[in-house]
């Protein structure tokens, strides 16, 4: 069975690419139509049966989704989903002028992005361990992108090579 992330991914890749084609859909319709394809109901049913099962005596944390500042919608949009290739899990505005708070994720990894001020402050350190850095050194490289060509570091806890986003935001992968 798969795992509720993955089903989170499917719907992400389903919208992306919809979107290539002139067809926007919102990420929760994304999520319906996943869940159908595999074989539940609605969402809801999908998301409480993939849920791994912890007793209600247990105390069980998930793994954490950092929060990072941005300023500047377009830039974000520019650094975290044509550079690093990051799919939109969620958008989320009050009223539609209003700030915007963005659920992104890429290969296990999920991020929210907030331009509200109160949410976290910029300058952030995100440590991520991952496996073929190399290739991933690699990918970016092929981009061009204008404003860096991140190489990777050997320290002695593995290999590293630190991301910085326009808004004074690092991260930092790790291969040990």
């Amino acid at each position: 069975m798969i795992s509720i992330e993955q089903a989170k991914q499917m719907a992400a890749k389903l919208k992306a690419s919809l979107e290539l084609r002139d067809h926007k859909i919102p990420y929760s319709i994304a999520l319906e139509i996943v869940s159908h394809q595999l074989g539940f109901r609605d969402w809801n049913t999908a998301a409480a049966t993939l849920l791994p099962q912890v007793s209600s005596s247990q105390i069980h944390f998930s793994k954490p989704i950092p929060i990072l500042r941005i300023f500047d919608v377009r830039k974000a949009q520019e650094f975290y989903l044509e550079f690093l290739s990051f799919s939109v899990e969620f958008e989320h505005r009050f009223e539609p002028q209003l700030p915007l708070y963005m659920g992104i994720a890429r290969e296990g990894l999920q991020l929210h992005l907030s331009e509200h001020h109160g949410d976290a402050s910029p300058g952030a350190t995100l440590f991520i361990p991952m496996k073929n850095i190399a290739s991933f050194r690699n990918e970016l490289h092929g981009k061009h992108y204008g404003y860096g060509r991140p190489e990777i570091v050997k320290q002695d806890w593995g290999d590293v090579m630190e991301v910085h986003d326009p808004f004074g935001n690092r991260l930092r992968f790790c291969q040990s």
